[in-house]
């Protein structure tokens, strides 16, 4: 296959694709219904008119007929006048018009003829033509009621993958922000354990200190309790006892020890 040939076979193909989608069923049909009516009303016109030049021989027969007969009625009176030539000439005269009213009727029924092909033609285009207007109608909302179902389930289908990066956005959303909460957790721990300082306040010095030794103690408490629970010492007091003052420290273990003991005991 020759260049020239597969170019133009490329663009026929696409023209014809491009016709394909610009043309319309609806406004097809519409134009083909169109066109049968314009010729129908053309069979119409022939009929009226073969109808008419059938009705202007009949006037002329009619005519003629008459002519004819007042030439046999003056052929009479001549011949009673005794001018036998005249009557001659009348009657040749009659005999003329009656081989043009002979030619007239064969006219005239050829005329007839037609006429009647022509209305049966009309009448069976005429059914034709509703026939296919009632099936062009049906088409036509056949195809419409196609394109809205078309245009439905294209509608319904953007929905859907609409509504799927919606899913897919709250998915993203809810990770980040299981992500950003743990996030927050640890950073709350890591603030409390000092491993990360804080620096959206000031540091208190002496309520770090406190802090610590509350610690402390709270440990040296729970040894206490667990020692007395198994009998390896006293019960445990708390750190700081009431009324004692601010700096003064608390007896140590040897003189609480020598306290508890009884007079008389040794050492």
């Amino acid at each position: 296959m020759s260049v020239m040939k597969r170019l133009s076979m490329i663009f026929k193909s696409k023209a014809n694709k491009a016709l394909d989608k610009m043309e319309d069923p609806r406004e097809t049909l519409d134009y083909s219904y169109q066109r049968q009516l314009e010729l129908l009303q053309k069979v119409r016109r022939g009929v009226a008119d073969v109808a008419t030049s059938r009705k202007r021989v009949e006037l002329q027969i009619n005519q003629l007929e008459g002519q004819a007969t007042k030439l046999e009625n003056q052929s009479r009176q001549a011949l009673s006048a005794g001018r036998e030539d005249l009557a001659r000439e009348a009657l040749t005269r009659r005999n003329g018009l009656n081989t043009q009213i002979a030619d007239l009727r064969i006219q005239y029924g050829n005329l007839q003829g037609e006429e009647e092909k022509l209305t049966l033609a009309s009448q069976r285009l005429q059914a034709k033509v509703d026939s296919f207007r009632t099936k062009k109608e049906t088409i036509k909302a056949t195809y419409t009621a196609a394109e809205a179902q078309t245009r439905i389930n294209e509608a319904f289908s953007g929905i859907s993958e609409e509504m799927g990066d919606v899913g897919l956005a709250i998915q993203r959303a809810e990770d980040k922000t299981a992500q950003m909460q743990a996030r927050a957790g640890a950073i709350d721990e890591l603030l409390a354990s000092g491993a990360l300082d804080d620096f959206t306040g000031q540091r208190d010095d002496i309520q770090a200190e406190l802090d610590r030794m509350g610690g402390g103690s709270d440990i040296e408490l729970e040894l206490a309790k667990m020692k007395a629970e198994l009998g390896q010492g006293p019960a445990p007091r708390s750190a700081i006892e009431p009324g004692q003052q601010q700096g003064q420290a608390a007896p140590s273990s040897q003189q609480h020890t020598q306290q508890l003991r009884q007079p008389g005991e040794g050492l």
